[in-house]
């Protein structure tokens, strides 16, 4: 046993607290990572709030970065000292994992939310001995130090900085693979994104990169949609003040949008843009809801288009290929995601979730 420091969620809709706990030996396939730093995500705030069923007490985070170690025996992807970014975490043995299409891995939400390893065991436990759960998106990232499932573990160039790839784990890996590996627009092609957070800006990073000549960012902080023309944005829309399907027709000149992506899952902003879609276009959805949340679609002009509505989990990456490739972009200044992040210490991480809450902070990143 190995006494650490972690943020714990133990009660929904409060505070994490920080605690001693113990963390157990590493199994054979899992790394033990020290961390660096973690980014604060959106599905950390439904969790926490008791959204998705991760059992509580709990240790969350999972967007972790760090320097690996130890390894466990069958561990090949890393060796002690490897720099590592990590992700979520997949069987590898069900249909979609070995057709290569992990985001989509059958048994995710036991593998990302179930708090537990394989043979219901926790890596976690507090000093009197009461079980709290680890291993959330394989990692629990929330702490000093984790053990770390291997096929959660992504090794990265040393020389980047660790607490500025640490978003790319969930955030960034989603914004950008959704439009790089999902939506692929071609170049010349419209694109636009509801929702200018750290996924969102990430899709606008991406669309960049892809060629897109009209990139559009839709959200309600001004601030947001400044930074959005920074990243590549072409127009911007303050929704707030606006029709929005509306302005997405006047600026592309009424032919509508060829791929809109949308980061809030709120239904009465996700139902209009399909006014928006061009014919043949493509609405797509990252933004995690509430179950049972419905959104209504008008199927009877938009059936002529043609058009498509799509969920993307993950960026429908596959981590170990896509993030290295992230970071080649970000070290060629093509995705400069060190523009979103504001850095907080591992004592004020509850300062970093209100403030991601309240819109101060695009992508907070807590340094250990």
């Amino acid at each position: 046993m190995t006494m650490i420091t972690a943020a714990v969620a133990r009660v929904h809709k409060a505070p994490l607290t920080l605690e001693q706990l113990q963390l157990d030996d590493i199994r054979d396939n899992e790394v033990r990572v020290r961390m660096v730093a973690t980014g604060v995500c959106h599905t950390d705030f439904i969790v926490r709030d008791g959204v998705y069923p991760t059992p509580l007490p709990a240790v969350l985070g999972h967007e972790g970065a760090g320097i690996v170690e130890a390894v466990g025996k069958t561990v090949t992807r890393v060796k002690a000292g490897d720099h590592v970014v990590m992700s979520a975490a997949y069987c590898t043995h069900c249909t979609e994992c070995l057709a290569g299409q992990m985001a989509y891995c059958e048994n995710l939400f036991t593998q990302d939310f179930g708090g537990r390893r394989d043979d219901g065991s926790t890596a976690l436990s507090a000093q009197d001995g009461t079980v709290v759960s680890s291993h959330f998106f394989g990692q629990s990232a929330f702490s000093t130090h984790a053990n770390v499932v291997e096929s959660s573990v992504i090794q990265v160039d040393p020389a980047a900085p660790l607490e500025t790839l640490a978003p790319l784990g969930c955030g960034m890996q989603t914004g950008a693979g959704s439009v790089l590996n999902e939506l692929r627009p071609p170049a010349g092609s419209s694109f636009a994104v509801s929702g200018a957070g750290a996924v969102g800006l990430a899709a606008i990073m991406a669309a960049r990169v892809a060629g897109c000549t009209t990139i559009v960012a839709i959200d309600v902080h001004d601030s947001r949609l400044e930074l959005a023309k920074e990243l590549g944005a072409t127009h911007t829309i303050n929704g707030r003040d606006a029709d929005v399907a509306d302005e997405l027709m006047r600026i592309t000149g009424g032919r509508g949008v060829y791929n809109i992506l949308d980061t809030t899952g709120i239904p009465g902003v996700l139902a209009p843009l399909v006014g928006a879609l061009s014919i043949r276009g493509t609405l797509a959805l990252v933004g995690a809801a509430a179950p049972g949340t419905e959104a209504p679609f008008e199927i009877g002009q938009s059936l002529v288009k043609g058009w498509t509505f799509k969920t993307i989990v993950q960026g429908s990456s596959v981590p170990q290929l896509f993030i290295p490739r992230l970071v080649e972009l970000y070290e060629q200044g093509r995705f400069p995601l060190d523009k979103l992040i504001q850095h907080y210490k591992f004592d004020d991480i509850n300062t970093a979730f209100a403030d991601s809450e309240s819109g101060v902070t695009v992508k907070p990143v807590v340094v250990f």
